[in-house]
């Protein structure tokens, strides 16, 4: 599945959390997880095939780098990450071998990713493109992981090496992600509507993503309407994906329309950075549930502290923020996330966090990258506008 990776570019950090410690069943018999499907439906056969081939043929890569990848797609789709530990536990007879298949390495690095070791992610796929330097998936997760960094002309490279290898769409919108936050916001929006228009019949999943992608750019460019637009036609196509929602539900929030995410989000509190949009909304409406909903995302970023996984510092800080009021834990936690993940979601949440701890200091690496990059944001120019003046 190529065309999830820049799904990661926003949720790459955030979808990893609390329970993905590698899993090993103690038995064939065991029960690794029960799947919101019904047994009898394609998906839970589907998976059961792909666990039986495991158990008949243990030692051989296949029928292993299938399965984690279920594994890992599912994670993607529902941000439950008990789903990559059950991936990295089926690939752990692969785990440090130079004689591991191509698709092993990949799958590898894919969930080194997931936890945040970028570095060592970058490595794994490195060691892939240097048996199929064309491997079409390998550069596009390394884009992305350099646009998580930043690393916008490193992110680049990669976009250019899947030129003539991964289709118009994904080329484009490679391209477009990196310009999109590199102040050329308008023309990569443009760019990216037009070749989602020349292919009508493109696989539902690279439509989901170019449509996600419209609707971020559009909305930064505080084209609302058209933002929307985007984000409903993704629904439409019927694809379970945690960012997609995740990202709706911030809109939504944001135009003061929490009941319609209570309504996006119904039974979905499995997925750690959905129960923050939930928790947000409930708030927002003064549900009878709000106090409870926000202890028990409380409790899960304890648990996740507790276990040295904090790698949802971003959604914590707007926990911490707006749901704990607790500004300055919140500015910790925002600073803390800005060090591995810089996108235009963390830059809003360090700079609203310094404005409500009364340290504007404190923003300056946020103010310093928008000058660098030329980030375009309608919220993001109010903050900074706000932080300005108390800078001086």
């Amino acid at each position: 599945m190529v065309v999830r990776c820049f799904w990661l570019v926003g949720m790459l950090l955030s979808a990893a959390a609390a329970h993905a410690a590698p899993r090993i069943p103690p038995s064939d018999a065991a029960v690794l997880e029960r799947l919101p499907t019904k047994p009898a439906d394609a998906s839970a056969r589907a998976l059961r095939r792909l666990r039986d081939a495991v158990v008949s043929a243990p030692s051989e890569p296949d029928p292993a780098a299938a399965l984690a990848r279920r594994y890992f797609e599912l994670a993607m789709a529902e941000g439950d990450p008990r789903y990559v530990g059950y991936a990295e536990g089926v690939l752990l007879p692969w785990r440090g071998r130079s004689d591991a298949p191509t698709g092993i390495l990949v799958l590898q690095g894919l969930l080194r990713q997931y936890r945040h070791d970028f570095d060592g992610a970058l490595r794994q796929l490195a060691s892939a493109l240097e048996r199929e330097p064309h491997l079409v998936e390998a550069h596009a997760w390394r884009a992305a992981i350099y646009m998580v960094q930043a690393k916008y002309e490193l992110a680049l490279v990669e976009c250019a090496a899947l030129s003539g290898f991964a289709s118009e769409m994904l080329e484009t919108g490679c391209r477009s992600s990196v310009e999109g936050v590199t102040g050329s916001a308008a023309a990569a929006y443009a760019r990216l509507k037009a070749v989602s228009e020349r292919f009508p019949r493109a696989a539902p999943d690279l439509k989901v993503w170019i449509q996600t992608r419209l609707a971020e750019l559009a909305w930064r460019l505080d084209r609302k309407t058209q933002a929307e637009s985007h984000f409903r036609d993704a629904l439409t196509l019927g694809i379970t994906d945690n960012y997609l929602l995740a990202a709706f539900a911030d809109f939504l929030l944001e135009e003061g329309r929490p009941a319609e995410v209570l309504r996006l989000l119904r039974d979905r509190e499995r997925s750690d950075t959905l129960l923050l949009r939930i928790a947000l909304a409930e708030h927002a409406t003064k549900a009878a549930t709000a106090t409870a909903r926000a202890r028990i995302l409380g409790e899960r970023f304890h648990d996740a502290a507790l276990r040295d996984e904090r790698l949802h510092l971003a959604e914590e800080a707007r926990f911490l923020l707006t749901l704990r009021v607790d500004p300055k834990a919140a500015l910790l936690a925002a600073l803390e996330n800005w060090k591995t993940q810089r996108e235009p979601r963390d830059a809003e949440i360090l700079l609203e966090a310094a404005l409500a701890a009364g340290k504007p200091t404190a923003a300056e690496p946020v103010l310093s990258w928008l000058s660098a990059t030329g980030c375009e944001g309608a919220r993001l120019a109010r903050l900074a506008e706000k932080l300005r003046p108390v800078r001086r």
